[in-house]
């Protein structure tokens, strides 16, 4: 007999009730009315023109037929619940990315964006090393090395993708100029000045205090106390608490100007263009995987989309 379409209903009914011996409890087991378990059987025994149960007082018994066919239906119901676990239990390819950035960029400017794009590309498994290192780029079938670096291209050896470039602008808290107003450069010089030294790639130093103050017309200035950090982070917790101002990477900053935790007091005056950039080191070879594409073309999307947006921003 050809089957077009099995009645799994019926059959599930059948199985259930030649266990049990009992249209009543696989009913139970099945959630259903004993009525409907014997209306399923009595179709399938129509439709397959054999009985499959003596019907008696007690109970219900399969007949030879009834036998042979609840073996192979069990065999069956086992197969395909087997079958769905084993699909439920696949773990989806996972594509990983070793991606090494700088400490503080990676915490104020990185993290913050990062997460959207995470929950968008779960098949995309990120770990970040907050480094300045340059390790060797690389990618494989399903995982890569790359770096985003702050510094003075070219680096030797890669290929690179650039971001954006930088400006450096004081930055300090409100509340420090409600203390003592800060309208002229020289007004600094009343002050605690907080500085961070970078341990950059590429050549050439980090432009520092001394060539903003030159920038500014006071070159020669004998600089006022300089408390020096090797970390964004912990210069500006202390700029944050009012403690003094900060020369900083304006996207390091950005986020906190615009939730006004911090301010620029000269606004966008006396800022200085830094010779140094934010890139993505690649290999120099090769193509990447498809999940580290997407991660690439996202980065590139929002870094021209914050270029964009922030005022003061360099062009690329």
């Amino acid at each position: 007999m050809k089957i077009e379409r099995l009645p799994l209903n019926g059959l599930r009914a059948f199985a259930g009730a030649s266990r049990e011996g009992s249209f009543k409890v696989a009913a139970d087991r099945l959630g259903v009315t004993p009525g409907a378990v014997s209306r399923q059987i009595k179709q399938l025994e129509e439709r397959l023109a054999v009985t499959l149960f003596e019907r008696h007082a007690n109970g219900v018994r399969t007949t030879a037929a009834g036998r042979r066919l609840a073996e192979d239906v069990d065999a069956g119901l086992a197969r395909i619940a087997a079958g769905m676990e084993a699909i439920a239990n696949i773990t989806p390819d996972v594509t990983r990315l070793l991606l090494s950035a700088p400490p503080s960029f990676t915490q104020l400017w990185l993290l913050p964006r990062l997460a959207d794009f995470e929950l968008r590309h779960r098949q995309l498994e990120i770990s970040i090393d907050a480094s300045q290192a340059l390790s060797e780029p690389s990618w494989h079938d399903t995982d890569a090395r790359l770096a985003l670096r702050y510094g003075r291209p070219p680096w030797p050896g890669v290929s690179t993708l650039p971001l954006f470039g930088d400006v450096l602008v004081p930055v300090c808290s409100p509340t420090l100029l409600d203390q003592r107003p800060i309208e002229q450069p020289q007004d600094l010089l009343a002050h605690t000045l907080f500085d961070v030294c970078w341990s950059t790639s590429g050549s050439g130093g980090f432009p520092n205090w001394r060539d903003w103050f030159s920038a500014a017309g006071l070159a020669g200035q004998t600089l006022p106390t300089l408390r020096h950090y090797s970390l964004y982070g912990l210069a500006l917790d202390q700029v944050i608490a009012g403690r003094g101002l900060i020369l900083a990477s304006l996207p390091v900053v950005a986020d906190r100007l615009i939730s006004g935790v911090l301010t620029c007091p000269f606004g966008d005056r006396w800022v200085l263009p830094s010779p140094f950039r934010y890139e993505l080191v690649i290999p120099d070879n090769g193509k990447p995987p498809e999940g580290i594409r997407e991660f690439i073309d996202w980065l590139i999307d929002e870094a021209r989309h914050f270029t964009r947006t922030t005022p003061g921003m360099p062009d690329q």
